[in-house]
């Protein structure tokens, strides 16, 4: 996922504020150390190469494996295969549900002739970490990091169990990571009742304060699509070929325009915004109901926000697609992979059946790679609320809202054991830089880092310590 790296909109707003008790002098000097470290660790991890393919997450456990060792903290790590390294550590509590602190290690390549900076340099530059990972998601690990840390350091009883989890493979679908450990070790989330993740987090914009604390995510269905026919010579083209099949349907994909559906929270979302928005979106987002009806405003909405057009509908995206190995062999077999995504309530088995009708070809095979379920966390929880006012406190000019991604993230495996799940990063970004996110130039700002690291401390302290 990512910042999540798909963006998340609001379900519903929430905005209260309970007084948190004042940190004491020893308190708010541990803070401070953290806060400094952090920034060197984030540097440190930046530079560590685990992008997938081929992953090598097991370099990231070497580094929190020292960090451990150095704290006199006792962990765990499994490989799932091969270089595919996890790491979980445990603080021993009360008999509360267990507290969660989760992240994926792996990040997605980076073409260094499109960065000022090598992507894995780490480097400080104008008050900014730059690195793959900034936002997708070390900056996010390293606060959790921290938090657990301080309360080890601190030796205060908890009321529950806190883990601190590291995990392979999430930019791939997380198979070799928190999937693998859902199924390997499932003794690991007995007693788990929360799990903090990426997925949702501040933007800025025009001067406006907005975070998104993500309790669901749109559904992943990725397809490939297999057409077939007579291999020949590129010099005698045929009327029927795999690659004519698969590109007569993938036209026909593209062409295609799912029926918009405006779920409840989105269009709560849409009117809770439309009095700030200009002129000519403040009327249709009051609206979306009737608004998703005009094809020409859905195109206009795309063009100016995808993130929130594709809540708005089911979508598919061609991806990847391939033929002949070589340009005069008609190939006897064509291929192409479409990422899809569903909104929460979409039956899969009727989202297939109106593909194939779509493509309307017998001889085009629909093979699933992968598909999730959907799940809703609840914001009736402690940990919501801790969120929720932490934020509020450093931040209280913002707005802080539930939210659902149009992209996905690790949660869902827990989701589907009953556990909440919420994606939350501390960080508030501009929102030039989330084009960072498995783009060019992935970046945060010294500020963020510190203050991101403060307020995670905070969350996790009012969550854990008994009042």
């Amino acid at each position: 996922m990512n910042r999540s790296h798909a963006r998340c909109v609001s379900l519903i707003v929430s905005a209260g504020l309970v007084s948190l008790a004042a940190p004491t002098g020893a308190q708010e000097s541990s803070t401070s150390a953290l806060e400094t470290t952090a920034v060197e660790l984030v540097q440190e991890y930046f530079r560590i190469n685990t992008i997938n393919p081929p992953g090598n997450e097991t370099r990231a456990v070497d580094f929190f494996a020292r960090i451990f060792d150095a704290e006199g903290i006792e962990y765990e790590t499994a490989e799932s295969a091969p270089g595919r390294g996890n790491i979980w550590a445990r603080l021993r509590g009360g008999g509360n549900p267990a507290l969660v602190l989760l992240h994926h290690s792996d990040v997605v390549p980076a073409d260094a002739t499109h960065w000022i900076v090598e992507p894995l340099s780490g480097v400080i530059r104008n008050g900014y970490v730059y690195g793959r990972g900034a936002l997708d998601t070390k900056s996010l690990g390293i606060y959790h990091l921290q938090a657990f840390l301080a309360l080890h350091r601190a030796g205060r009883p908890l009321n529950r169990d806190v883990i601190f989890m590291a995990t392979a493979d999430e930019e791939a679908g997380g198979f070799f990571g928190a999937g693998w450990l859902v199924e390997n070790r499932p003794e690991l989330f007995e007693n788990v009742g929360f799990v903090l993740n990426e997925g949702g987090g501040g933007s800025l914009a025009g001067g406006s304060q907005r975070f998104v604390i993500e309790v669901t995510q749109k559904v992943p269905i990725w397809l490939r699509l297999v057409a077939g026919g007579l291999p020949g010579h590129g010099s005698t083209p045929r009327v029927e070929t795999a690659a004519n099949r698969l590109i007569r349907a993938l036209d026909r994909l593209r062409n295609h325009r799912f029926a918009p559906r405006v779920l409840e929270p989105v269009d709560t979302y849409f009117k809770g915004i439309a009095a700030q928005e200009p002129d000519p979106w403040r009327e249709p987002f009051a609206n979306m109901q009737d608004a998703v009806q005009d094809q020409d405003f859905l195109l206009k909405l795309q063009l100016r926000d995808p993130y929130l057009h594709a809540l708005t509908r089911n979508t598919c995206s061609i991806t990847r697609f391939e033929g002949s190995s070589k340009i005069n062999v008609v190939p006897t077999e064509a291929w192409a992979e479409i990422d899809c995504r569903m909104l929460p309530d979409q039956d899969p088995e009727l989202f297939l059946e109106e593909l194939r009708t779509v493509i309307n070809d017998p001889a085009i095979t629909i093979r699933q790679i992968m598909a999730f379920t959907p799940a809703i966390s609840t914001t009736d929880s402690d940990v919501y609320r801790a969120i929720v006012d932490v934020t509020k406190r450093h931040y209280p000019q913002a707005t802080i809202l539930p939210g659902v991604s149009s992209g996905f993230t690790d949660s869902h495996f827990f989701r589907d054991l009953g556990i909440v799940a919420y994606g939350y990063d501390p960080s508030l970004i501009p929102t030039e830089d989330d084009a960072g996110v498995h783009g060019n130039n992935e970046r945060i700002s010294v500020e963020n880092v510190r203050r991101g690291t403060r307020m995670m401390i905070e969350i996790v302290q009012r969550v854990v310590y008994d009042r």
